[in-house]
């Protein structure tokens, strides 16, 4: 599989929806996608962009993704979170994965940030061997915390006035 990676047009969110769905599919959350293609537009490629996105490209058809934004680590300065690196399930094992988080490093490399970091669910055993295989280290010790927007109404209501 001849693969090229390329930034990601404002044309190729339809195709990087489509991934995120697949990739909520795979992780057993179908339900959890809010984000629109329209937002996905608007978001990226809006007057202030929120992301970068990097597309993976066969022939005509994207097999894959990452999609990364600037974070800021208060111990080593500025990081670049990667969200998400997806991979066509017919693409997997064809070096799409490789290929995108090479060019999601040299972008970090070229941004001068000193650290990228990205979660990884626990039980997706071949994800994990993938990112330690290439010198990352995946910090088990570590739990992710998150609000969702219900979340962060009800932590207003009922904590803000304190």
């Amino acid at each position: 599989m001849e693969i090229s990676i390329r930034p990601a047009r404002e044309a190729d969110m339809k195709d990087v929806h489509r991934l995120i769905r697949e990739l909520a599919e795979f992780e057993r959350e179908p339900e959890a996608v809010e984000v629109t293609e329209d937002q996905l537009r608007e978001d990226g490629f809006g007057q202030n962009p929120k992301f970068q996105c990097f597309v993976a490209v066969s022939g005509d058809r994207i097999e894959g993704m990452a999609l990364v934004y600037p974070r800021y680590s208060t111990w080593k300065g500025p990081a670049i979170h990667l969200e998400d690196l997806i991979v066509t399930e017919a693409a997997r094992g064809k070096g799409v994965g490789s290929a995108l988080l090479t060019r999601v490093i040299r972008h970090a490399a070229d941004a001068g940030v000193r650290r990228v970091c990205w979660e990884v669910l626990d039980w997706n055993e071949p994800a994990i061997g993938f990112y330690e295989s290439r010198g990352a280290r995946v910090l088990r010790d570590w739990d992710v915390v998150q609000l969702d927007a219900a979340g962060i109404a009800a932590y207003l209501k009922e904590y803000e006035s304190i």
